[in-house]
């Protein structure tokens, strides 16, 4: 719960602005941190922080930040195991592989856990270091066997909001309840094939990390980031599925997004087609009694206003922040971005295929990334961060993983078909390198990287026109509180 009343926050305590939580570090630390010194919610990436970790602690960890929050850490033992494994004084030398994080799965692995626990616990702790401001978390609901470690690693550093879209959060807040109390933290997980009556979950015990009772939690607040006011009615049908609040996510928003409701239809470019049907109401949402932000396409100025005018808390916002000189984004790509977008060149289509997820996937169209067919044809297909694979259950009953931005040939032979193949890209790999972490593979390529954005940039020349194309987290939030002109 939030104290006293902060300088983003309305006389209920609520943040009225929220900094989406974007990408793989996009929304680092820094970041989440920028914006919540202000008094409104700063938001990390939950995904991937245990790849994250371990990539920032073999580049040398610059700065020390790394080291010095993992000398924080509350349980004995785990900093020393991890900076033993990953940590080289003054980075790998050019062109070296990273070392290999453990895959997710369904059965206990320490290592990975703690790794997984360690780097939520950093990523929080550090944008929550210095300041009273709130900060949260951020996962996809699709990576389910990652969520009940990393949340329990972010609760450890005193994490205040959680929020999860890209699919139906409803066993978050049990989770939440559960790990508050040092209790088991048990997820269902979709298994693909699994039969009728099977049920399957992934279970993180607080005990087997801390060797002794577990320390009792707060509890943050979660938000589900939901696309349809069916779905927020759904959550809300029982206390024990019901969120704190909800973000309502329109189709224009930067990374996945919900398919279209119906049959799917696609435009002359190959992008879904959506209707009024997948516009949610806020009146509906209002009804269920929860507070609400609205987002996607709400960075202009004045729409902080207007969705006060329908109800809202507030808006969440994430592409402008993804701009900002704090966003993890490589400086270079930054900057090309942002040149290109004031230029009128720059375009995010909403891809049907590019996500192994299924949804559509907002990739920015630029030279050089994941994104450019030709840069897609060139790379050679592998999975070896894994966090989009999907468990799915053999003929004799054995449960595997498959993915189908893997190999063709690999995915075929565990039961896939070529055509669930067609355009997918490895979107672990290429979010990861747009942060700067590219894998170096032993052939003497690199990891192209993929750029995901909202497709509305309208803020943009007026952000820039103010603050210069090296704006900050400040100048946005000063933009979006800014009435509208008239």
């Amino acid at each position: 719960m939030l104290g006293a009343r902060e300088a983003g926050s309305d006389p209920t305590g609520l943040p009225s602005i929220i900094q989406g939580g974007m990408g793989v570090g996009v929304s680092g630390w820094r970041l989440a941190r920028a914006v919540a010194v202000t008094g409104h919610l700063g938001v990390v990436s939950g995904v991937a922080l245990d790849t994250v970790l371990a990539r920032r602690l073999q580049r040398g960890d610059p700065g020390g930040h790394v080291r010095a929050a993992l000398a924080r850490f509350p349980v004995a033992g785990v900093a020393e195991r991890i900076l033993a494994r990953y940590f080289v004084a003054g980075g790998l030398p050019a062109g070296t592989p990273f070392r290999p994080v453990p895959r997710l799965g369904l059965r206990a692995n320490r290592h990975r856990d703690e790794l997984t626990v360690a780097g939520n616990f950093v990523e929080v702790h550090l944008a929550k270091r210095g300041h009273s401001g709130p900060v949260g978390v951020n996962y996809l609901e699709k990576i389910q066997l990652a969520t009940p470690a990393a949340v329990y690693g972010a609760m450890l550093a005193g994490v205040d909001y959680v929020l999860m879209g890209a699919g139906i959060p409803a066993g978050i807040p049990g989770l939440l309840d559960a790990l508050a109390c040092g209790e088991p933290g048990e997820l269902g997980v979709t298994v693909a094939g699994a039969t009728a009556g099977e049920h399957h979950t992934v279970v993180f015990e607080p005990a087997s990390l801390t060797a002794g009772a577990p320390p009792a939690l707060v509890r943050p607040r979660f938000l589900a980031i939901v696309s349809s006011a069916v779905l927020a009615a759904y959550l809300a049908r029982d206390p024990a599925t019901t969120p704190d609040g909800y973000v309502l996510e329109d189709h224009g928003a930067g990374g996945h997004s919900a398919p279209p409701r119906g049959k799917l239809c696609l435009d002359a470019a190959g992008e879904p087609i959506y209707g009024p049907r997948d516009h949610v109401d806020p009146a509906q949402v209002a009804a269920l009694g929860l507070p609400f932000w609205l987002a996607g396409g709400h960075a202009d100025a004045g729409a902080l206003a207007a969705a006060h005018a329908v109800g809202a808390a507030g808006i969440q916002v994430g592409s402008a922040f993804a701009l900002c000189r704090e966003s993890g984004i490589d400086p270079g790509l930054r900057r090309r971005l942002i040149e290109h977008a004031l230029a009128g060149a720059l375009a995010v289509r909403n891809d049907p295929r590019a996500s192994p997820t299924g949804f559509p996937f907002k990739m920015v169209q630029l030279a050089g990334t994941l994104a450019a067919d030709d840069v897609y044809t060139a790379r050679t297909r592998l999975c070896d961060l894994g966090y989009l694979r999907v468990p799915y259950r053999t003929p004799n009953g054995a449960i595997r993983y498959r993915c189908p931005a893997e190999p063709v040939d690999t995915y075929l032979r565990k039961g896939g078909t070529a055509q669930e193949t067609e355009g997918h890209r490895c979107l672990c790999n290429g979010l990861t390198a747009t942060v700067g972490l590219a894998q170096h593979r032993d052939d003497g390529t690199t990891e192209p990287p993929l750029i995901t954005l909202g497709q509305d940039l309208g803020f943009l020349p007026d952000v820039t026109a103010r603050a210069g194309t090296d704006f900050t987290a400040a100048d946005v939030i000063t933009h979006l509180t800014r009435p509208r002109q008239r």
